[in-house]
């Protein structure tokens, strides 16, 4: 055995130098050495000459069979990559990955890169085979020579192995633990692989699959990533000093961080420097200049998720998240779309209009400031489609609650990542007229429409509800003068809530739920079923702005209803078409119930109806309906136009803010009502998004007026002020306390 593999500096040594004076504790070292060194050579050769039989020796769980052939998910795994979410125009809205990582092929790399991190890994790679036996034993050599592991001898291909395997492990944190566990049974098994791995792929396919692979530290996977983490450029533009302070990294990325440790990085760099010079891959003159360059870092740190989304664009790249780990078009099953997300590498083209965006973030910031106590979201849809081309809210996203930050999107339901919704008052009073309509009811028709009255019995889909309670639930109008009769346009101008209560009456609570259903309101925002009670015309059950946007847009398409869809494309960044959810429509009524809500919605926005403050500029033609929930704890106004659906909903955003004797925006409010809150936020984002787009006209049909009352006493038209004063509403069924405004 050649004397240099015999370990040295034993204290005992210092004072007795020579063979003669030897002490038991070296020789015993001599003998592990000897012992050690046959032993990993002998299985190495074992492993490069019979693979099969080497490991079959030392890993009894394994068989021959296992690594005849090295699986192609093995070979080049699915690396977890970024993707990135564009919106409709091309503008991009956010870049999100587990792992930030783009790989590459190998000629889009520096060649100083490839030959750098060769040079100072493995510079025999091109040489040897899977196993450098010239490298193990001189390694095992310096190691017994220094009494320390400061030299290892795993090959390039070996170290390629152990990244996938911990690729592999993903998240789990005891996988990946096993997976760098440093066992023999575990570097013989990683062996095995390299062996037939080499046989299966080139050198050069080695080498690029771990360029790819390999962590740069920061956050940085690959080599793409780490050029932009730490230079901002992609690797194929890096400068030879550049390649060298990268390709440094790898053995130890905290240890030679550039940013955390600037000297030990340019040490670092200047010794890879040196090993390409040694191995003849640059000149003295090319080292000469790269060592006298300085670090020129130009880091840019993690730009991850939503949160570095512009614009207000946060909270739609949030939902479009929810719908790939959520819609079953991208996945059997939870686990299978979290992996697709996860595993990354997605270019996912959606719906979002950023001129229509920049117009409802403008209208929810300009009207609602981030301090004030409530706050205020707008979605927008196009009818006939259901693409959201909108979705904004006054308070940032982001997990900063000292600057009002949120990452709950009160636009949505809390299954796509909001909260539980809200009230939607009188903007569902639209909803009762057209299941009245379809049920056969003339937009003629006509009710007594007392100031106050008890909830009638009504009939249910499964049975009959009745008003049980003592004293019996009763619901008002909002002032004493407001008592009918009244017909359909006239009630819906003034939003007289006796009025739908009796027509919900008559066509049953059934039909009602029933046209919810076919609207997109199949539940609660909670996920909580429907309940079948009277107040449900009256806008009770909490609902999500983005599903309200859903609902008018049927209203604008001529009684088609869209489900709301945020994705149109979806490629992987190899090019293949990843398949979507397509756009499901279905109509929800006739087309000439569809006028007859056109009529009576442009009513309420015109004379003498509670959003008649709110035309657009132009003279646009528009419909609506303003809402106001119970308390005045949220407020909504609701309308559309041919092109565009909006539905703006303002109030706390967990919904326990009465909104009476409040400053919103600076300006103090005795009470917010629809027409008064969220209707100018409304007017504002309408305005900005239909600025230059062509007028168009809403298919309408002439409704009667009713004849002239007799009764001195009865109302004639609107009692409040142009902007619209709130009809009562509705309590929840078990109540005897008359309910807030609604209107």
């Amino acid at each position: 055995m050649d004397s240099n593999l015999l370990p040295t500096g034993d204290p005992a040594d210092d004072a007795a130098p020579g063979p003669s004076r030897r002490s038991p504790l070296r020789l015993a070292r001599y003998s592990a050495t000897f012992v050690g060194v046959s032993v990993v050579s002998g299985v190495l050769l074992a492993g490069l000459v019979l693979p099969a039989a080497g490991a079959l020796g030392l890993t009894a769980k394994n068989t021959a069979e296992e690594f005849e052939d090295v699986p192609d998910d093995f070979k080049a795994p699915p690396l977890t990559q970024t993707s990135q979410i564009f919106d409709a125009k091309g503008g991009l809205i956010a870049t999100v990955y587990e792992r930030d990582r783009t790989v590459l092929a190998a000629e889009q790399m520096s060649p100083y890169m490839r030959q750098a991190q060769v040079d100072i890994e493995d510079a025999r790679f091109y040489e040897h085979g899977a196993v450098d036996l010239k490298g193990v034993l001189r390694a095992i050599s310096k190691n017994a020579e220094s009494g320390t592991t400061s030299e290892g001898a795993s090959t390039l291909t070996q170290q390629y192995v152990k990244n996938v395997n911990v690729e592999k492990a993903g998240d789990d944190q005891e996988a990946v633990k096993e997976a760098m566990r440093k066992t023999l049974g575990r570097k013989i098994q990683e062996l095995k692989v390299a062996i037939k791995l080499e046989e299966e792929l080139s050198k050069d396919q080695i080498l690029t699959n771990y360029l790819n692979i390999t962590f740069f530290g920061n956050g940085a996977y690959g080599v793409e990533a780490a050029s932009q983490r730490y230079f901002g450029k992609s690797n194929k533009d890096l400068t030879l000093a550049e390649a060298a302070t990268l390709a440094g990294l790898v053995q130890n990325p905290s240890k030679y961080d550039p940013k955390a440790h600037p000297q030990a990085a340019l040490n670092r760099r200047n010794t890879v420097l040196d090993k390409m010079l040694e191995n003849r891959h640059i000149t003295e003159e090319q080292a000469k200049e790269a060592k006298a360059a300085p670090l020129g870092l130009n880091y840019r740190g993690p730009q991850n998720g939503c949160i570095t989304a512009k614009a207000g664009m946060g909270f739609f790249c949030d939902y479009v998240k929810h719908v790939i780990k959520q819609d079953p078009a991208f996945g059997a099953n939870a686990a299978e779309r979290k992996k697709l997300w996860d595993q990354g590498g997605l270019i996912v083209h959606t719906t979002l209009d950023p001129e229509k965006q920049a117009a409802a973030q403008n209208a929810v910031s300009s009207n609602v400031r981030v301090t004030d106590s409530v706050s205020a979201a707008a979605s927008m849809v196009e009818p006939g489609t259901g693409r959201i081309l909108a979705m904004a809210q006054t308070r940032p996203y982001g997990l900063d609650k000292g600057k009002n930050q949120t990452v709950v999107n009160l636009n949505v339901d809390a299954v796509m990542g909001g909260g539980n919704g809200f009230q939607p008052g009188s903007t569902f009073k639209p909803v009762v007229a057209a299941a009245a309509m379809e049920a056969g009811l003339p937009p003629t028709q006509e009710y007594d429409s007392p100031n106050r009255m008890e909830y009638p019995t009504m009939k249910t889909c499964e049975g009959t509800w009745k008003n049980t309670g003592k004293p019996k639930t009763t619901v008002p109008n909002e002032s004493a003068s407001e008592k009918g009769p009244y017909q359909l346009k006239e009630a819906m101008a003034l939003s007289v809530n006796t009025y739908f209560v009796q027509m919900e009456q008559e066509i049953g609570l059934c039909a009602v739920k029933q046209m919810a259903n076919k609207l997109g309101i199949t539940a609660r925002a909670s996920g909580e079923p429907l309940n079948e009670v009277p107040a449900m015309a009256l806008g009770v059950e909490e609902v999500s702005p983005l599903t309200m946007a859903g609902v008018y847009a049927a209203f604008a398409a001529g009684g088609t209803y869209c489900a709301p869809v945020a994705i149109s494309r979806i490629t992987t960044v190899e090019g293949k078409d990843v398949a979507v959810p397509p756009s499901r429509c279905e109509r929800a009524f006739s087309e000439s119930t569809s006028r007859v809500l056109n009529t009576i919605l442009n009513g309420v926005t015109e004379g003498g109806g509670t959003g008649s403050a709110l035309q657009l500029e132009g003279d646009r033609q528009i419909a609506g309906k303003t809402g106001t929930s119970d308390k005045k704890k949220a407020a909504w106004f609701s309308g559309y136009t041919p092109q565009l659906a909006t539905a703006v909903w303002l109030g706390g955003p967990n919904g326990g803010v009465e909104m009476r004797d409040i400053t919103i925006n600076g300006k103090r409010h005795d009470e917010v009502f629809g027409a008064t809150g969220p209707g100018p936020i409304w007017r504002d984002a309408m305005n900005q998004a239909l600025r230059g787009a062509p007028k168009q006209s809403l298919p309408m049909t002439d409704i009667p007026d009713p004849a002239p009352r007799t009764d001195p006493n009865a109302s004639t038209g609107p009692t409040g002020s142009a902007s619209g004063t709130p009809a009562a509403g509705s309590p929840p069924a078990s109540s005897t306390t008359p309910p807030g405004k609604r209107r």
